[in-house]
């Protein structure tokens, strides 16, 4: 963990990361209060100390691997005598998860086309169980892409709920962005397709695709976004260039489960992890990270249009060990 961002956090001075650390104080007061009891004042080092670190990240939702991997770090640093006192093995522990986390911490990157003849829409699938903040984040995405200076345009793919496709025209009237949508009941794949032939048309940047999230039935599901695929490889071979995978993590780890489900079915290249402020469920990231070792796009710290954040490891384990009073 680098000391910019340690000193940053610790001084408050930065309003983003203030807003991250706000919306993960759920969990951010449950490792808190958990962190403070196992290290408060001068601990020994032995397997009793090492015990209830464990019991800690079991009970945060890290998950049971996650736990195994750093607790099997900090056991093997505590072997070779490298942690000589409670303060080194609490500095470690942090850096150990700042580390699971590091292999994830990637951003998407739309790329830009200097030669207008080479421009066409980087587009985006999005994929996830209805719940899951689906489209809220379509419309967080298509805010955030503007503000970078990017043209965007919304495709109302998920054509089974009409709630869905009137959600997702309020989001373009919100942030005044074109929207393509068709009756509900409408195939899916012709509402993308033509969503992909004008956005090429318009010369547009982003073109943000929402698709259906029922998983009842894997093979209709397989069926549809095979379908989706195809017919946008009509216009462009290489379409989508991200599949993000929308996870809420108030499911805890049942939000394994629907990534596994979804894995099975199409080619994720990217998350976005969603509702961490609404329960102290936040340790699941961990758990997502190692099991899945997909880039973790963007995190969702609130119901303001701008707290979908771009992920970053370091600054999220800052957030959730800040007000640790440890006493050392």
């Amino acid at each position: 963990m680098t000391d910019n961002v340690a000193e940053e956090a610790k001084k408050g001075k930065s309003g983003f990361f203030s807003r991250i650390k706000a919306g993960l104080s759920k969990t951010q007061n449950k490792f808190s209060e958990g962190m403070g009891r196992v290290f408060l004042g001068e601990k020994i080092i032995d397997e009793d100390l090492l015990e209830e670190i464990e019991t800690l990240l079991l009970t945060s939702d890290l998950g049971v691997q996650a736990t195994e991997d750093v607790m099997a770090n900090l056991a093997k640093k505590v072997a070779r005598k490298e942690l000589g006192h409670a303060q080194a093995l609490y500095t470690t522990l942090k850096q150990e998860l700042t580390t699971l986390l590091q292999g994830v911490d990637i951003g998407l990157t739309i790329p830009t086309f200097d030669d207008p003849a080479d421009h066409k829409p980087f587009v985006i699938l999005m994929v996830g169980v209805n719940g899951a903040g689906k489209t809220t984040t379509v419309g967080k995405l298509a805010k955030r892409f503007q503000s970078e200076g990017k043209t965007v345009m919304l495709a109302a793919g998920d054509t089974y709920r009409a709630a869905a496709v009137e959600q997702l025209k309020v989001w373009g009237e919100r942030n005044d962005v074109p929207v393509v949508a068709q009756a509900t009941g409408s195939d899916s794949a012709s509402v993308i397709f033509d969503a992909l032939e004008s956005a090429r048309a318009r010369k547009v940047d982003v073109l943000i695709a929402d698709t259906a999230g029922r998983l009842q039935n894997k093979k209709n599901l397989m069926d549809e976004l095979s379908k989706i695929r195809r017919v946008m490889g009509k216009l462009d071979v290489d379409a989508p260039h991200e599949v993000m995978l929308v996870l809420d993590s108030t499911t805890g780890q049942n939000a394994l489960s629907q990534a596994n489900e979804f894995l099975q079915v199409v080619d994720v290249s990217g998350l976005s992890i969603t509702k961490l402020d609404g329960s102290a469920r936040g340790g699941v990231v961990f758990n997502i990270a190692r099991e899945f070792n997909i880039p973790i796009r963007f995190i969702g710290i609130g119901e303001k249009i701008d707290d979908l954040r771009p992920f970053n490891a370091e600054e999220y384990v800052e957030a959730i060990f800040d007000g640790v009073n440890t006493g050392l």
